[in-house]
């Protein structure tokens, strides 16, 4: 899934993302490391991978889009 980063602090490793539709979806240290980021910043055009509820997804993974 797409989406775009949204905010992002260096120091909790942690943020959010935009998912196309407008809807902010937090994600944590864990699945800013699984990605193997060092930096975001906001207005990139991010990969994400989710899990659990579509109404309330889990961001997992974060990674930057590649063409």
């Amino acid at each position: 899934m797409q989406a775009t980063a949204y905010t992002y602090d260096p120091a909790t490793r942690s943020g959010q993302v935009l998912l196309d539709d407008g809807t902010p979806v937090p994600f944590d240290a864990a699945a800013f490391d699984a990605g193997g980021l060092r930096l975001l910043r906001p207005g990139q055009r991010v990969r994400i991978e989710t899990e659990g509820p579509a109404d309330t997804p889990r961001v997992t993974l974060v990674t930057l889009h590649t063409f």
